[in-house]
């Protein structure tokens, strides 16, 4: 006949004149965890902190919970039949202690994600440097795209109908179109804000002078953490058409800097030819209006000899 078995229970009632915190502190010190995890021992749900213990070993668990404030009690185990027929031996990781004092084996929590799950419509969620680029980039074109087609039909019904009314919703559907944008925009910033382990608040950033012109590099360069952080599990790895778009908007984004550079100087060029044109063409005037009195100067003084 089988020896009978035990197990602690706890539903996170507490003994009379103690505290919440003060048992939640007493129960951390004395598992050797971590307060957060304690904490969920304490939904109302009932745990079982330890299986498979003896008469003895249960009194024990029980008397050092009771020191620490908490309710607990002892529960016998339905006496299992062992089929050694049927057993698999599997190697345990490792052999925990039968002291009183160990950490309680219930589950606290739910696992977190290897990687987590990506979604461009929420303000959930981390992506990377990368990522954030070829999202970016992929909404700018849709955005052109989107007010290039909006912009030829409003031209076009306004040439062939010379509609107000129409006019008036194609301006309103602007608006709702440039919104939608705008929000995804935002979202893509939020998640990349996670990555970092900031708030999504900072994106507000984005309105102050000289530190919103800068902030949007920040999020470009800035690596993110390869893991978990108090807004979720890493992103995923970058696939190869992430690593294509990145580059092809950083490829734009240097091909747009040299261009206004290059317009700047044209510009400076252009002007300083201008310049001198104009100065050279006044050094002409009054050379031209100088030369009628050389040259009076000596018929007069031929006069005067005869």
């Amino acid at each position: 006949m089988s020896e009978t078995r035990y197990k602690i229970v706890f539903d996170g009632t507490l003994l009379p004149g103690v505290e919440k915190a003060t048992a939640q502190l007493n129960l951390a010190e004395l598992f050797k965890s971590d307060t957060a995890a304690v904490e969920r021992l304490f939904s109302g749900q009932q745990v079982e902190l330890k299986r498979d213990l003896t008469q003895a070993d249960a009194q024990r668990y029980l008397e050092a919970l009771k020191n620490a404030g908490i309710d607990a009690r002892i529960e016998s185990e339905q006496a299992l039949k062992l089929d050694l027929d049927a057993v698999t031996p599997t190697p345990r990781a490792s052999s925990l202690s039968e002291s009183p004092y160990a950490p309680p084996q219930a589950v606290v929590g739910d696992a977190i994600p290897q990687y987590a799950a990506l979604n461009v419509f929420s303000f959930e969620g981390r992506i990377g440097r990368l990522r954030y680029l070829a999202w970016t980039l992929v909404l700018t074109v849709a955005m052109l795209a989107v007010v290039g087609v909006g912009a030829f039909f409003g031209i076009l019904s306004a040439a062939v109908f010379n509609s107000t009314l129409l006019t008036g919703l194609g301006i309103v559907g602007g608006i709702v179109v440039f919104i939608g944008f705008l929000v995804v925009s935002i979202q893509i910033s939020v998640q990349r804000l996670h990555d970092l382990g900031w708030s999504g608040w900072l994106w507000l950033l984005n309105f102050v002078p000289i530190v919103g012109s800068i902030f949007p590099l920040v999020l470009m360069v800035s690596p993110g953490s390869n893991v978990a952080n108090r807004y979720g599990a890493p992103p995923p790895p970058n696939t190869t058409a992430v690593r294509v778009l990145s580059w092809m908007w950083v490829v734009l984004i240097v091909v747009l800097i040299v261009g206004m550079v290059a317009g700047g100087l044209s510009s400076l060029e252009d002007r300083y030819s201008e310049t001198s044109y104009s100065e050279s063409i006044d050094s002409s005037n009054a050379d031209e209006d100088a030369e009628p009195a050389d040259i009076a100067a000596p018929v007069e003084s031929e006069s005067e000899q005869e």
